[in-house]
């Protein structure tokens, strides 16, 4: 039976020969360099650094970045985004996406207001897959409520000294490279600046953190201790943090989102292929009404939620792009997934409870996805501003 994804592009616009060759492309890398190892690399808690450089030659990390940096830029649509997801999700494992891409958050703010002098130094051994680099902004005393963040970066001639923490950071123990919003001004947004600090700095420190799932991705927190930063390390001007990071998040949670739909499809096959074989009172499970009708209604459900995934990326190519939709199909997505991820738990039944079941992983890290990107509570209120609700 051909997979779902397969049968949807079929019957949608938007897809063309460039967007094929594209997802075959990131299907045999899937195939090749990750499906035989991730439950290994489950166990090990952290990815391999040459599967970075594998991801470059196969033009992955490089996507949607300047050609100028070792980017892949050119003929490159959001649609092109799309069908990445949709293929890394086969792999079953969310923390694959976060180890692997996190340098598509770290590194854009670099890219859209660092010094030449900085995105050059910077941006080649990330896009080539040498160097790893990570986003650090949540911090242990809050994490969607960036405006009030804590650590401090203090002017003290040529260098900035930081002090403070962060903490659930991706990729914080292997990253060479971090990206980190600090407090160089007074309170609120304006009064926040990005650092680019790297992991050798004196008085930089970092925590390993265990966690329910991801755990081929590292995770940590970090400790500044009066680690000092050269003035040539701040990512644009003083004070544009949050014009940075702004940059990231509707393409972040669209990408949640599409992720999301990918990891759906993955459980939704691996369930009905199961109740297609399984036998049970003298018959395939699927001939069970209650069975096959769970089956139409994750497929309702994950239908919903791509459309929605297209419409927003097509408005996006058209310069459209609406964040109070973006963060709504967010939460829908994320919902979308906790059920159709539950659903397929209770069609495979003991076998769903089993590590080395794809549904098994994905149900259990349902809940990072529902977080990351702006939490389910921050989107909803955004976006019910954005539509005007409050007059």
């Amino acid at each position: 039976m051909p997979r779902l994804f397969d049968q949807w592009r079929q019957h949608s616009p938007h897809y063309n020969e460039s967007h094929d060759a594209w997802g075959e492309s990131v299907r045999r890398f899937v195939s090749r360099e990750v499906t035989p190892h991730i439950d290994q690399w489950e166990q090990d808690g952290e990815l391999p650094r040459s599967l970075h450089q594998k991801a470059a030659e196969t033009g992955i990390l490089g996507m949607g970045f300047p050609e100028a940096y070792g980017g892949i830029s050119e003929g490159l649509d959001t649609f092109h985004g799309i069908m990445f997801s949709m293929e890394m999700a086969e792999a079953a494992s969310g923390g694959l996406l976060a180890g692997l891409m996190v340098h598509s958050v770290a590194l854009k703010p670099v890219i859209a207001l660092g010094s030449e002098e900085l995105k050059a130094r910077i941006a080649p051994a990330v896009l080539s897959g040498d160097k790893i680099m990570a986003l650090a902004v949540t911090e242990p005393s809050g994490g969607s409520d960036v405006a009030n963040l804590k650590t401090r970066a203090e002017r003290v001639g040529d260098h900035y000294v930081v002090n403070g923490s962060k903490t659930f950071i991706t990729s914080g123990m292997r990253a060479d490279y971090y990206t980190v919003a600090v407090r160089t001004g007074g309170t609120g947004a304006e009064g926040v600046s990005l650092l680019l600090i790297e992991k050798d700095a004196p008085g930089f420190s970092r925590t390993k953190l265990d966690k329910m799932g991801w755990h081929c991705s590292d995770t940590a927190t970090l400790h500044f201790d009066n680690v000092r930063v050269p003035v040539e390390n701040l990512i644009g001007a003083e004070g544009q943090a949050f014009r940075g990071m702004m940059k990231n998040f509707n393409g972040e949670r669209l990408g949640i989102a599409t992720t999301c739909c990918g990891f759906a499809m993955v459980a939704l096959e691996e369930a009905l292929a199961w109740a297609q074989e399984r036998t049970t009172f003298g018959k395939k499970l699927v001939q069970h009404q209650v069975v096959r009708q769970k089956l139409a209604e994750m497929t309702r459900e994950i239908y919903a939620s791509l459309a929605w995934v297209e419409r927003c990326a097509a408005a996006i190519d058209a310069g459209h792009e609406n964040p109070a939709e973006i963060a709504l199909l967010k939460v829908q997505a994320t919902r979308m997934l906790e059920y159709v991820a539950r659903e397929s738990c209770q069609i495979l039944g003991g076998a769903g409870f089993m590590r080395g079941v794809k549904s098994e992983r994905i149900f259990r890290e349902t809940r990072p996805q529902c977080i990351g990107g702006g939490t389910e509570e921050i989107m909803l209120d955004l976006a019910a501003k954005q539509l005007g609700y409050l007059g």
